[in-house]
């Protein structure tokens, strides 16, 4: 988790003339969602010795928050560097991202109930 919360610093550091992405429209908001999904999984993976039945909700309310926060944060720091600029697209990119992994893990441990019809 650390590792992943250092590379998304690393890179919002970059001044926006180094960073060139390809011109394919709404790719810098997939890598968002992408990048701070994974920050949300490898941080269930480190709550998991602490994760139960019981506080399974909580948990992932935490997770997306903690996404959430560092989202804002990076996009602070980011105001900082020569031609980089605050999006609140961005964050929005972040917590949808980190929101899919966490309710796939939600899913996944039988928190929600499949609602698919059984025919």
């Amino acid at each position: 988790m650390v590792i992943i919360m250092g590379m998304i610093f690393f890179l919002s550091h970059l001044p926006g003339d180094v960073a060139h992405l390809p011109r394919f429209t709404g790719l810098d908001k997939l890598l968002h969602g992408i990048i701070y999904g994974i920050l949300a999984g490898t941080f269930l993976y480190a709550l998991n010795p602490f994760t139960h039945h019981s506080n399974q909700a909580v948990t992932a309310l935490v997770v997306v928050l903690f996404c959430l926060l560092y989202g804002i944060s990076d996009e602070f720091h980011q105001s900082f560097i020569p031609d980089r600029f605050v999006s609140l697209w961005d964050v929005v990119a972040d917590g949808v991202g980190a929101i899919l992994v966490v309710a796939w893990w939600l899913i996944r441990e039988g928190k929600v109930k499949d609602t698919r019809l059984n025919t």
